[in-house]
């Protein structure tokens, strides 16, 4: 610990703290634009200079640690004023048009210009012109050149995060800027589109592809029948700057204010998750006793972020996906066969929409792999950012909406689908009915629980456990954000390492941390905060096992036979070959 004076407050902090940190503990805030916690500590904005006795420069708060006796001032006329010119400088090469842009009113750099009262500014205009301002508008992650403030964080969370390095910085001087490495288009790159750098961007330089009004043209055609379906970690995050309280921002009261805004019918995506669990768990138990996972384990394909990833990064690798369709292509395959046969609708006249915490699920549902007969699983994917939007452009106030319940036929879901949105859910709901498979009694809903821990006994970025089912060793490992997904896929080639049954969230803290989730400004991650309330709906729910799903029962019965039949084959399974 050392002793410093800050602003004249006498604080003690930790030898190796940056000044920044130390300000914090004590209450003090330092503007700052760029830092991220070790992963963004490169001073690039100069925002967060402050004056340090004895130093004749001032000195970058987020990059310069402390030292014993320090004095430090973050308030001083020369401070504010060269803050000011920095400020002025970065509005000078960003387009400003606050009201066209998705971060209005949550966005950094327009908080730091009104705290530092810059009404006018003194530097001419200069945006970005020419191919740094193009881009490729189908694409589900949107680049807007002229928002770009270089503060390079998606650089950063990228390469150290997601280790795809899909961010760089082009050109030099007064024309340097960031744009995709090598030369790429964006389409070009091995992009996973998880949105990891939509999240960390600061200003609205990153957004997904808005797709709301598309949606609402759905809505708005009297001919079409419009479903909804909302994925578990969604309802974790809907509310959180609606100022909700939590026990009231259920997902009740989000179905009720889609079906308000116009949707026929909506459902809880948490019904799929039970039935990706029933394939993917026969599945596993099919390949574990036909002794096809001796070299290779199998991984979960619940994550297009991941499935991508794996595509590109370990192509050897590919054939190891379980067949399974996501739970969000899964939903849509049943709503346009099963759902349109029980209802009398005609599949081409149904439009689904799923309500998503995730970019990568946009280009999920544009694969030519997730049709039949020329039918789209989903006809368009919204993130719960976007969602909220739609709910403010046809002015339903969710706040005041009432509860509902979901549609009948697919309804029923269970605490294991729920828990689909925390990093190890799927896991660990995959377990729970695989023990039934296999023995054919149920397991303690909390015995595979362990795959919750934070990670393995050595310190390896991924989690893993043994399980005894029914005499045989089940080896289990999961890993959240695609830099720990390289390091265990690297580990698993190497032979290092051996698991039988893998999950994979691209995202850190899986669909509850996802880049289409809220973004706050104090770049705190929600993940863990989101995925507590996913375990503690489990932990109260009356039925814990995907296998126990009565509507999911109730299908199988009716219409798929069972898990991996030749139906299930053709609607929930594919090969990934797109």
């Amino acid at each position: 610990m050392v002793n410093i004076t800050i602003n004249d407050i006498p604080i003690t902090a930790p030898k190796n703290s940056t000044i920044m940190e130390a300000a914090k503990t004590a209450g003090i805030d330092i503007p700052h634009l760029c830092y991220l916690k070790e992963i963004n500590e490169i001073g690039a904005c100069r925002l967060c200079c402050v004056e340090v006795e004895g130093e004749e420069k001032l000195v970058p708060a987020c990059d310069n640690v402390v030292q014993e006796g320090m004095k430090i001032t973050t308030n001083s006329p020369r401070v504010r004023n060269a803050c000011r010119t920095n400020l002025e400088l970065i509005l000078s090469q960003h387009d400003g048009q606050c009201t066209a842009c998705t971060r209005s009113g949550n966005c950094q750099l327009q908080k730091l210009a009104n705290d530092f009262n810059l009404p006018e500014n003194s530097f001419c205009k200069e945006l970005p012109a020419g191919k740094a301002a193009q881009w490729e508008k189908d694409f589900p992650l949107i680049r807007d050149a002229g928002k770009c403030v270089k503060c390079m964080r998606c650089i950063q969370v990228c390469d150290k995060i997601q280790s795809l390095g899909i961010w760089d910085l082009a050109g030099t001087g007064s024309r340097t800027r960031v744009d995709v490495s090598q030369g790429l288009s964006i389409s070009q790159s091995d992009c996973s589109q998880c949105g990891q750098c939509i999240v960390h961007c600061p200003v609205g330089a990153l957004r997904e592809r808005n797709d709301v009004d598309k949606v609402l043209a759905m809505l708005d055609d009297p001919e079409l029948v419009t479903v909804a379906h909302i994925a578990p970690a969604v309802r974790t995050a809907w509310a959180e700057h609606l100022g909700i309280p939590e026990d009231s921002a259920t997902v009740s009261r989000l179905a009720g204010a889609l079906k308000q805004a116009g949707f026929d019918y909506v459902f809880d995506t948490s019904f799929s998750a039970d039935l990706t669990i029933m394939e993917e768990g026969s599945e596993f138990l099919e390949k574990k006793t036909g002794g096809e996972l001796e070299r290779y384990p199998l991984f979960t394909s619940c994550c297009p972020g991941w499935v991508r990833f794996v595509k590109s990064q370990f192509p050897q690798l590919v054939g190891q996906l379980s067949t399974a369709k996501s739970p969000q292509q899964m939903f849509g395959a049943v709503v346009k066969s099963y759902f349109a046969e029980k209802q009398g609708i005609d599949p081409e006249k149904i439009r689904c929409v799923s309500i998503m915490p995730c970019v990568a699920k946009k280009g999920e549902c544009q694969l030519p792999a997730m049709e039949r007969d020329g039918i789209r699983d989903i006809d368009g994917s919204l993130t719960t950012r976007e969602a909220l939007q739609l709910l403010k452009t046809v002015r339903v106030h969710a706040n005041d909406t009432k509860e509902i319940p979901f549609d009948n036929l697919l309804k029923d879901y269970t605490g294991a689908g729920v828990i689909f949105g925390a990093t190890g859910g799927v896991m660990e709901a995959a377990l729970r009915s695989a023990y039934y498979l296999a023995t054919g009694n149920n397991p303690d809903p909390d015995a595979f629980k362990t795959v919750r821990a934070p990670r393995a006994k050595d310190n390896r970025p991924w989690r893993e456990a043994e399980f005894d089912i029914d005499g045989t060793t089940v080896r289990a490992a999961v890993a959240s954000g695609l830099g720990n997904a390289k390091k265990l896929c690297e580990a698993i080639l190497r032979g290092e390492s051996h698991y039988d049954f893998v999950e994979v969230m691209a995202c850190p803290g899986g669909c509850a941390g996802g880049g289409g989730q809220p973004i706050h400004c104090d770049d705190q991650s929600r993940a863990k905060d989101r995925a507590d309330i996913l375990y503690r709906l489990d932990k109260n729910m009356p039925v814990r096992f995907s296998h126990e799903n009565q509507d999911v029962q109730r299908l199988y019965q009716d219409y798929l036979d069972k898990p991996l039949s030749e139906k299930a084959e053709q609607l929930l399974h594919t090969h990934h070959c797109n």
